[in-house]
Parts: C-alpha cells; structure tokens; sequence
C-alpha cells in the first residue's frame, strides 16, 4: 500500500476523530433514551433467541444488563452498505460555517465508522452530473482510512457550476451494485420538476435490483428552508449555473415557502409510493436523526 503524506494523515486523525466522536455520544444518547439497549444490539452482539446453545452468550455483558446477547460473528453481519454523496455546488451553500457537504461527509463518516464496528462491508460514491468516485465494497479498517480521505478531499474546495442530474449516475450506479445493498443518499436535491422525476425512476431502478434506499434530504433550514433574510436587497446567485436574482426577501417570502412545501409534498408522496425512506435533515443540526434512521432501516434488513 502506498505511504500517506504527513499533511494528509493529520487531515485523517481530525476527521476521523470528529466521525468516532459523533457516533460515541450518539451511543451514549442512545443509553439515556427509549432505545436504551438498541445500541448493545449493533455493538457485534444480539438477543439471545429461547432454545439456541448457550455456548456464545456474552456472560460478562450478562452481569451487567442482566439480558442474555448472543457473540455476533462476521458472517452474520453480512450487511452491505453503499453511501452516495451529491457533490454539486448547491452542496458547499452557505460559503461560510458548517455548509451541507460537510455535514453530508460527516454523516457518511459516522455511519461508515458504525459499519466497520460491526463488520459490515461499505462503499462511497461522489454523484453529481457523472459519477466522480466509486470505491470497492470492503470492510476493512484500511479502506475506512483511504474513504475518510476521500470525503476529506472533498471539502477543500467548493466547485464552480457544477451541477445536479443523480438521475442519470444512479442509473449506472444501479448497475454496478451487484449483491442486495442498502443505499444511502445525502443530496440537497436541487433539481427540476422533471429532474426529480427522474430521480424517483431512478430510485424505483433501485428498489427493482431488490436493494433498500434512505434519501437523506439536507438543507440549511434557517436560509433554505424557512428564507429567514434581512429585508435588504439581496443579490442571490444559482451555485450550479451562475444564474443571478436581486430582490427583497419579504417581496418572494410567501411564494417561495409555499412552493416549497409544494415540492416537498411531491418529495413525500413520491417516496411513499416507491417505499424510499426520504428524510429532511438540517445541516446545522446534529447528526442523530441520520444515526437513528440508519440504525432502525439497518434492523429492518436482518
């Protein structure tokens, strides 16, 4: 294997400190919620089923939660996971703070850190226009370390014009997922009315190759979501085409909300439809909700 540079492995500690970070006080939530016990669970142990040999029960998990966990060996987590990131220049919004790629990135760092605690065997892609990266489906601690690069690399720069058509990279990264997956989508799904009919074939093509789907649907919901603007001119400009519009917030506010709440109406339905887990997530929030989802669809599939 090839020596990672210095620079690029003082990136890596970082990264993958804030991804363990994350997913230990996600646990730790987890012991103090409804779903205490639930983390145990993923935690490379499961019930223990009446009438199974007693031979791997965990005696000293025993001792302490007075349940019986049976030792959960690798190939009963045969889970394969395949992360997407939508990597187009609505994704960098806003230019300053905790934009939604970074909150993407580090989402998909804590749910690929949840992955390798358990054995389980993932993979990452970067989908804009075209597919940009697609990794090998491995479980590897060395593969967790070169992908958190990847996801690293792509917060140093915020691309210019580049734009959003999943649509078209689902399709053929449909046909590259060979074994039942689970799915995994962070996008801001900026995207036309027949573009995001698009995407649901796409996601149907999916759903038909027998794989599961989560649609995490970020935005930043103070600006994006609820327009909270100072009424000033503001010069808005389009990330992906360059597109420019100077107006008065309070002028477009309604309209704007009520065509959002449109468009996530259809958002929804089409969702309920083709059975896709589409969930709204804040960028500015904590990533609990996203750990949460996985971790109950994940359940589902075993």
């Amino acid at each position: 294997m090839n020596r990672i540079p210095r620079e690029e492995l003082e990136k890596l500690a970082h990264f993958e400190l804030l991804a363990r970070q994350v997913v230990e006080g996600f646990i730790t939530g987890l012991h103090k919620s409804p779903f205490h016990g639930f983390s145990v669970e993923f935690a490379e142990h499961r019930l223990y089923n009446e009438g199974e040999s007693t031979r791997h029960i965990d005696w000293k998990l025993y001792a302490r939660t007075e349940k019986l966990f049976i030792k959960r060996f690798e190939e009963e987590t045969n889970l394969r996971c395949q992360l997407v990131i939508d990597t187009s220049s609505s994704m960098y919004y806003p230019e300053k703070g905790w934009n939604k790629m970074k909150f993407s990135s580090l989402a998909a760092a804590a749910i690929m850190n949840l992955l390798k605690r358990q054995r389980d065997a993932f993979s990452l892609a970067f989908l804009s226009d075209q597919i940009e990266f697609h990794s090998e489906t491995r479980s590897a601690s060395s593969h967790y370390h070169q992908l958190l690069i990847q996801l690293e690399s792509r917060l140093q720069e915020a691309p210019v014009l580049k734009q959003t058509k999943l649509s078209e990279s689902l399709d053929i990264l449909a046909e590259k997922i060979h074994r039942r997956s689970l799915v995994v989508i962070f996008s801001d799904l900026m995207e036309t009315s027949e573009e995001t009919e698009n995407l649901f074939r796409s996601l149907q093509h999916l759903k038909f190759n027998k794989h599961e789907v989560i649609l995490f649907h970020v935005q930043d919901k103070e600006k994006e979501q609820d327009f909270h603007f100072q009424n000033r001119p503001y010069l808005f400009t389009d990330p992906e085409t360059g597109q420019q519009l100077k107006i008065m917030p309070n002028q477009v506010r309604d309209a704007y909300l009520k065509a959002q709440e449109t468009y996530k109406k259809v958002l929804r339905d089409k969702a309920a439809q083709f059975k896709i887990d589409w969930i709204e997530v804040d960028a500015s929030d904590d990533f609990n909700q996203v750990l949460l989802s996985f971790l109950i669809k994940r359940g589902k599939m075993h």
